[in-house]
């Protein structure tokens, strides 16, 4: 025994009806308009300049290379150099 149809009537056909007469509703064009809160952008520019410190190393390899190629070299480390070195690293700190 098939059963197709429950009661005389067959529920795919009624849904299908249903859909159809739902489709064909009119649709009017408005204006829809969006607003963003100042709190939102800066939220936004927060999450942006985090992302993007995120993705810069904190390493500079090329800096560090640099440096450890003047640092081999035997002239490079005299008493005005070193001194130059301690001068910033003092007012670095305000000291």
């Amino acid at each position: 025994m098939m059963i197709d149809k429950i009661s005389g009537i067959n529920p795919i056909n009624s849904v299908q009806s249903i859909k159809r007469a739902n489709a064909t509703g009119s649709v009017s064009s408005g204006s829809d308009e969006i607003s963003v809160s100042d709190e939102a952008k800066a939220l936004s520019d927060a999450y942006y300049l985090n992302q993007v410190a995120k993705e810069t190393p904190d390493v500079r390899s090329d800096l560090i290379e640099s440096i450890k190629v003047k640092i081999q070299d035997p002239n490079y480390l005299s008493p005005a150099t070193i001194a130059a070195t301690a001068d910033r690293i003092l007012s670095a700190y305000g000291l």
